[in-house]
């Protein structure tokens, strides 16, 4: 079998379609409320935007603390079904928020629903480990993340155009969709195969539990990895936190190029994603340089911020050197994120993959939880100052990144193995004695 044809059977997915439409549909489903958070749940509760808010954190850290819980799950009985539970949970969470209309009725579902939510990611990358190898894994986490994109933009259209129709009330209608897309969604996973030897319970074939967190706390690669990511993930939160504070405080701009730069990321991300990943690993550049790359640019977006709050030219100017910094941006994210999700995947040993994964995917979960505060109180020294810190950060990320190269596992920083040179000047064989 030529090189070409073996390449294309390690990259062929058995059920990669259920699992991509399954992905859109969830995003679907998380685009329906995450915009609306807040709003969804007043609505839907009937309970006053404190409680709503309150029961939402509270439940929110609970599901962070119980994510171990999730990795352990994953080692023991394989992703595939935690993935299925999850969704079950989440379909059954949405079922029921429309009948949780006292404080600590939603308080329970709420507490039920994040139990799941806060989970999936960890488990769905443990998942693209046991269906994919090599460069699969970074084609499928650019299609995800595409369709993440995609899917979430379409839901939160979806919801503003039920809300349009029927009022507040569509937010029973839309709690009911969502519960209908995660059960779709379930369904479709259901269909996926793991690769034979990628997964698939090692706890329970072995006969005996695999090294615990121990051995990923002994990891100091692994470690290093996770660390370098918090400083990326950080970046992450710019957008969503960030961009809006700084545009309406220190650029005394209108809210509407705030809806721009969304607009743009997600277009970018949903159109653009899947074609600059596939350029990136074509190009045969390692994961971890091509995921240094994307924090770099991430670097290069954050200091033409601070140009930008520097010079405050007029609105037009303004409007095109945000959409500029967001294009910068984006690209950034989208060379980082397949190469930077693939080599967390990668870099896990098989039999703790679980834990490995959730204790990389706490690296976002803490970088989300403390960029609000953190780009608040920079904020308020100098508009300027939190742009200063994420460049900061996204270059020592990036120089993390090229010095943990030599001290992770050869099939995590590149996606296909490079090929041994043949040995020079080999020996000739003796001549044979007539």
């Amino acid at each position: 079998m030529s090189a070409k044809r073996q390449r294309v059977a390690v990259e062929r997915i058995a059920g990669e379609r259920e699992l991509l439409v399954a992905a859109g549909i969830n995003a679907v489903g998380i685009g329906m409320y995450i915009p609306f958070t807040l709003v969804f749940f007043r609505h839907v509760t009937g309970l006053s935007f404190a409680a709503v808010g309150m029961v939402l954190t509270v439940t929110g850290l609970a599901g962070l603390a119980l994510m171990p819980l999730a990795g352990v799950a994953v080692d023991r009985f394989g992703a595939k079904p935690v993935v299925l539970v999850l969704y079950a949970v989440r379909t059954l969470g949405f079922l029921l928020y429309p009948l949780a209309t006292s404080l600590s009725a939603f308080a329970a579902v709420a507490l039920f629903t994040a139990l799941a939510d806060r989970s999936f990611a960890l488990v769905q990358q443990s998942l693209i480990g046991e269906v994919a190898r090599g460069g699969a894994r970074d084609r499928l986490q650019a299609s995800l993340r595409a369709l993440q994109n995609a899917g979430m933009g379409a839901g939160a259209m979806i919801v503003s155009g039920v809300l349009a129709l029927w009022g507040a009330g569509g937010f029973s209608w839309t709690a009911w969709a969502n519960a209908f897309a995660f059960a779709v969604a379930g369904l479709l996973v259901s269909r996926v195969r793991p690769v034979r030897g990628l997964g698939a319970a090692p706890e329970r074939a072995a006969g005996r539990p695999a090294a615990g967190y121990r051995m990923v706390l002994r990891d100091r690669p692994f470690l290093g990895l996770t660390a370098a990511n918090f400083l990326t993930a950080l970046g992450y939160s710019a957008l969503s936190v960030l961009f809006p504070l700084y545009i309406a405080t220190w650029l005394r701009g209108p809210d509407s190029l705030t809806g721009a730069a969304f607009t743009l990321n997600t277009v970018l991300c949903a159109g653009a994603g899947v074609l600059i990943a596939s350029r990136v690993r074509r190009s045969g550049a390692r994961r971890t340089r091509s995921a240094a790359l994307g924090a770099l640019l991430f670097a290069a977006a954050f200091t033409g911020q601070i140009v930008l709050g520097t010079v405050r030219p007029g609105s037009t100017g303004l409007l095109i050197a945000l959409m500029a910094i967001v294009v910068v941006y984006t690209v950034g994210e989208l060379v980082h994120s397949p190469s930077g999700g693939a080599l967390s995947v990668s870099a896990a040993p098989e039999a703790v993959r679980g834990r490995y994964l959730a204790t990389y995917q706490l690296s976002y979960s803490l970088a989300g939880a403390l960029a609000p505060s953190l780009f608040t109180a920079l904020l308020d020294v100098d508009g300027r100052l939190p742009w200063a810190v994420l460049a900061v950060a996204a270059l020592g990320a990036a120089a993390a990144l090229l010095r943990l190269e030599r001290h992770l596992p050869a099939e995590a920083v590149y996606a296909e193995p490079p090929v041994p040179a043949p040995a020079a000047d080999a020996p000739a064989s003796a001549p044979v004695a007539a």
